[in-house]
């Protein structure tokens, strides 16, 4: 399925990369500024070949780009692959309530059959009490 751009493997690589602890903190710290490989790998307590995996899962799900500049591979977060995450995240959303609304609407048309005149009189069959 495509909706506006997204196929599903493209929302299945957003939301397996954020689906992880360390990857979402990568995130946040791109956002900053950009950062080296090197210099993100220091601020965890994994191997820096770890690192780099983290951040080609992102860079895979379009979440950071990375660019070499001499010895070092500089990772920034990109703006818009966050919006396009958002906008998946939306696109649930709408679907959903649109269900719970044709869901409240059935159930409002059950509740109003089941309170009409004839169903508040009790049937000759199913009455109760002293007589029967």
């Amino acid at each position: 399925m495509v909706v506006d751009g997204l196929t599903d493997d493209t929302v299945d690589r957003l939301f397996h990369a954020l689906a992880d602890a360390t990857r979402r903190d990568i995130l946040r710290r791109c956002v900053r500024g950009e950062l080296s490989v090197s210099r993100l790998a220091a601020a965890y307590p994994m191997s820096f070949a770890a690192v780099q995996k983290h951040v080609t899962v992102l860079e895979r799900a379009g979440l950071v780009t990375k660019e070499r500049r001499g010895r070092e591979q500089l990772v920034r977060t990109d703006p818009d692959a966050v919006g396009r995450a958002r906008q998946a995240l939306d696109e649930l959303e709408s679907a959903w309530r649109a269900r719970v609304d044709r869901m409240s609407g059935l159930l409002a048309d059950d509740v109003g059959r089941d309170t009409g005149p004839a169903a508040s009189a009790p049937d000759e069959n199913t009455r109760k009490g002293p007589d029967r």
